[in-house]
C-alpha cells in the first residue's frame, strides 16, 4: 500500500506543479496588459500637456493678430484725431484712443503670460517626448522578458505533462480515480501529509488510533475532516518519494 500511496504523492506534486505554472502562464498576458495600460496613461498625460501647448499656440496667433488690429485702428484714430476740429469731438476721439491703448495693453499682457506658459510647455513636452522613448523602450524590453517566461513555462509544462502522462499509466486505475475525483472536489488537494497527528490541509487532529493506523501505512486512510487522502509526512518511504518527484 505504502508503494501505491507513494504513487500519489508523486502524482500530486506533479498536479501541483502544473497547476503552479498555469497559474503564471496565465498571469503572463495580464502582466502585459498592466504595463501597456500604464504606458498609455502616462503616453495620454503627455498628450495632454501636448494638446495643451498647440491651443497655446493657436491662441498665441489669435492675441498677436488681436494686437495688430488695435495697433491699425489707434493709428487710424490718431490720424482721425488730427483732422477733428471740434473740441467735443476731439475729447471722444482721445477717449478712444486711450480705450484702445488699455485694451491693447491688456491683450498684451495676455500674450505675456501666453509666451511664458508656451515656454514652460515646450520644455516639458520636449523632456516628455524623450521620456515616452524611454518607457516604450522599457515596455518592450519588459514584454520580450515576460514572453521568454512564457516559452520556458510552455516548455517546462510540457515536460511535465508528457511525465504524468506516462506515470499515470503505472497507477492502480481505481486508485487514480478516487485520486481525481478528490482532487477535483477539493481544491486540487487529494493527498494530504499528516504531522503531529494533524492534517496539514485542514488543520484538524487525526484521532490517536487512527494515526496509529496511518504509520503502520497498511491501508488506505482519509481525513475525517476533509476526507482527503492522508499519509504520515515523517514516513522514509514517502520522503524519498517526493525527493524523486
Amino acid at each position: 500500500m505504502k508503494d501505491k500511496i507513494g504513487d500519489l504523492i508523486v502524482l500530486q506534486d506533479c498536479d501541483n506543479k502544473i497547476r503552479e505554472i498555469l497559474n503564471k502562464r496565465n498571469e503572463g498576458p495580464s502582466r502585459i496588459k498592466k504595463l501597456a495600460e500604464d504606458l498609455d496613461a502616462i503616453a495620454k498625460k503627455f498628450q495632454e500637456r501636448h494638446d495643451r501647448l498647440n491651443l497655446l499656440k493657436k491662441d498665441g496667433r489669435k492675441i498677436d493678430q488681436e494686437i495688430q488690429e488695435l495697433e491699425e485702428k489707434i493709428e487710424k484714430s490718431n490720424i482721425k484725431l488730427s483732422l477733428i476740429k471740434s473740441n467735443k469731438e476731439y475729447k471722444a476721439a482721445l477717449k478712444e484712443i486711450e480705450d484702445l491703448k488699455r485694451v491693447k495693453f491688456q491683450t498684451e499682457d495676455q500674450a505675456i503670460r501666453v509666451m511664458e506658459e508656451m515656454e514652460d510647455l515646450e520644455e516639458i513636452c520636449h523632456e516628455n517626448k524623450e521620456k515616452e522613448a524611454e518607457l516604450r523602450k522599457a515596455f518592450e524590453r519588459d514584454k520580450e522578458e515576460i514572453e521568454r517566461e512564457l516559452e520556458a513555462l510552455d516548455e517546462e509544462l510540457k515536460i511535465l505533462s508528457s511525465k504524468r502522462d506516462t506515470f499515470t499509466e503505472t497507477i492502480d486505475q481505481d486508485l487514480l480515480s478516487k485520486y481525481l475525483y478528490l482532487r477535483d472536489h477539493k481544491a486540487g488537494q487529494a493527498i494530504s501529509p499528516v504531522l503531529g497527528g494533524v492534517c496539514q490541509i485542514c488543520h484538524m487532529n487525526i484521532p490517536p488510533q487512527a494515526f496509529n493506523e496511518l504509520i503502520r501505512g497498511d491501508s488506505l486512510m482519509t481525513c475525517n475532516n476533509c476526507n482527503r487522502i492522508i499519509y504520515w509526512a515523517e514516513d522514509e518511504h514517502f520522503q524519498k518519494a517526493l525527493n524523486q518527484a
